[in-house]
């Protein structure tokens, strides 16, 4: 029933729509920082990186993809905490948003690992590449994780940094982590024939590389990047 929904244009839509949206943010970034001369982030950033996760998130739970699923389960409560600050220092958002907000991440992240679990005991049934590459499968499940791992620590980074300040800020300790995540969770999906998500993370290692020059170069405006 699952492999079938995958054959649906529609689900190919959200999939390829969610890949755009999610990779193609750090192109906008990456724009953004070439106009200043310096690491920035701006708030179109976090709008695309919430709806091409959930997207996302919908793509891997239907077309069987762990580690994408479990990639994109709770990223919405990173991105909403950033946008929530954004609009609170342009005095956008009311007592009662910011309670809305808040609710509904919730509910969205619970109903994200709810769909995370169910998609691991999918792989674990029956796992891809059949019973005799059943050791291969999870070793590069494991090389993944470890990349996944480094992605949650990046976001835990900004998470931390964005809350002390009380503002959306990147630190550049992120664009380190996002370079070896990006290759460890690269090598994964490349392996696993999930082109999506595969061709997205090979996207935004140019990326990375080029907001650590501008940082290197720039040392002195890159303590942290405001996102504007």
């Amino acid at each position: 029933m699952v492999m079938s929904l995958v054959a649906f244009p529609i689900w190919k839509m959200v999939g390829v729509i969610g890949g755009v949206l999610f990779y193609g943010r750090f192109y906008v970034q990456w724009i953004a920082s070439e106009m200043r001369r310096r690491s920035v982030v701006p708030v179109a950033f976090w709008y695309m990186s919430s709806a091409g996760s959930l997207m996302l998130l919908a793509w891997a739970v239907v077309s069987q993809s762990p580690l994408g699923a479990l990639g994109q389960s709770v990223n919405i409560v990173i991105y909403s905490r950033n946008l929530v600050h954004i609009w609170r220092e342009r005095g956008a958002l009311s007592r009662a948003a910011h309670r809305a907000i808040h609710a509904l991440v919730a509910v969205i992240t619970l109903a994200s690992v709810c769909l995370v679990v169910l998609t691991w005991q999918r792989e674990v049934v029956d796992p891809k590449g059949g019973a005799h590459e059943h050791a291969r499968t999870w070793f590069w499940l494991g090389v993944g994780l470890a990349g996944q791992l480094l992605f949650a620590l990046r976001f835990l980074v900004q998470w931390i940094a964005t809350e002390r300040k009380r503002k959306s800020v990147i630190p550049p300790v992120f664009w380190h982590l996002s370079v070896w995540a990006a290759l460890l969770q690269g090598a994964t999906f490349f392996q696993r024939h999930e082109w999506v998500f595969a061709f997205g993370m090979t996207a935004t290692l140019l990326i990375y590389v080029r907001n650590l020059w501008l940082i290197h170069v720039h040392p002195e405006r890159a303590e942290p990047s405001d996102a504007d």
